[in-house]
């Protein structure tokens, strides 16, 4: 049997040290200038005495909270336990009726704070943390009355998404500004994604090395492979057998390889209405995996890179799973927000 732990922020009822500077010039003289006892929202802790203090340098005063208070209402542990509460799942008016349960009093509106304070927090954190390799993957969510796209940017080595756009993954330009200042923000060197051509024009416009997913690489050769078995001539099916085994061991020299089989291909000539015959799908197949051999083994010869895609699509899996619950997201701010917390895992 599974259990689950969640570890919520400490609250204290009064503070156990002194301030050590003032947080306006970082003087280090304090005199205590009284203090009180103030009623927060808590589902334990009702009441905090908060004590105020004066810089004996500029005479500023401050308050200093005991631990997981500040001035909000809410403590930190309750507004930390309401994100944790609709990230599992639950609508904010029944957020707000199961802490009743408990004694506090908080509206629907109080708990989409809560939730978008939690997506600020999360993005603090990740604002300038190092990643080497970033996974990038387009989804479709259910927002402002019909389906929006967006653009996920997640890190493999933690699993966890450090931005999300508002955009079409399809436009490079698009991608590209959006892309660009992550990459130099965070130092990211190598992007992992699906085949998307748009991927591969941002990173050659970015100077990135690129990992294409081979799950979806040999999902779509898989299929022009079956299609093509029923209509290639038989004295030709050896090249299908041996794209196979190439895509199969991924050889360094399978690049070159691919290419001398497509000089092999006699190539017809015909006008362009009407569809491909199935030797030019043949031809079209060899030098599309020829040009983007390089692509599929970049894990090879960079440490830690994984050679598909899945902790993206993970992550996209449950920001799509809590999708499907909210009826729809009402505004750009909190479709926003609330992918970001449902695809991360809150600490």
């Amino acid at each position: 049997m599974s259990i689950v732990v969640l570890k919520l922020p400490d609250v204290k009822v009064s503070t156990e040290s002194r301030p050590h500077h003032c947080p306006v010039c970082k003087g280090e003289i304090l005199q205590r200038w009284g203090g009180q006892v103030r009623k927060i929202r808590d589902h334990q802790v009702k009441e905090v005495i908060v004590y105020r203090y004066r810089c004996t340098s500029c005479r500023h005063t401050f308050r200093h909270y005991p631990e997981g208070v500040d001035q909000a209402q809410q403590s930190q542990r309750l507004r930390k336990l309401a994100a944790v509460c609709w990230a599992l799942g639950l609508s904010y008016r029944s957020i707000a009726a199961i802490l009743a349960i408990f004694g506090v009093g908080i509206a629907r509106m109080s708990a989409w704070r809560d939730v978008q304070e939690e997506d600020r927090q999360l993005k603090r954190k990740r604002m300038w943390k190092p990643v080497r390799v970033l996974g990038l993957d387009g989804a479709y969510v259910r927002g402002m009355g019909k389906v929006q796209p967006v653009i996920v940017a997640v890190d493999l080595g933690e699993g966890e998404p450090v931005a999300i756009g508002y955009l079409d993954e399809h436009n490079p330009e698009v991608v590209q500004r959006w892309l660009g200042p992550i990459v130099k923000r965070l130092g990211v060197s190598v992007i992992v994604t699906d085949d998307l051509v748009s991927y591969k024009k941002v990173a050659e416009k970015l100077d990135l090395e690129h990992q294409i997913c081979q799950f979806h690489v040999r999902r779509w050769v898989g299929k022009a492979l079956h299609e093509l078995q029923e209509s290639v001539p038989k004295e030709w099916l050896w090249v299908l057998e041996e794209i196979k085994r190439l895509l199969g061991e991924l050889p360094p020299e399978g690049g070159q390889r691919l290419f001398e089989l497509w000089k092999q291909i006699p190539e017809r000539r015909t006008g362009q209405a009407g569809p491909l015959s199935p030797m030019t799908q043949l031809r079209h197949l060899l030098i599309r995996m020829s040009e983007h051999w390089p692509n599929y083994r970049v894990f090879d010869w960079q440490k830690n890179v994984p050679w598909t895609n899945n902790g993206t699509e993970q992550v996209i899996g449950r920001m799509k799973m809590r999708s499907r619950t909210v009826r729809g997201y009402k505004s750009k701010a909190g479709m926003l927000a609330g992918l970001m917390v449902a695809g991360s895992s809150i600490d």
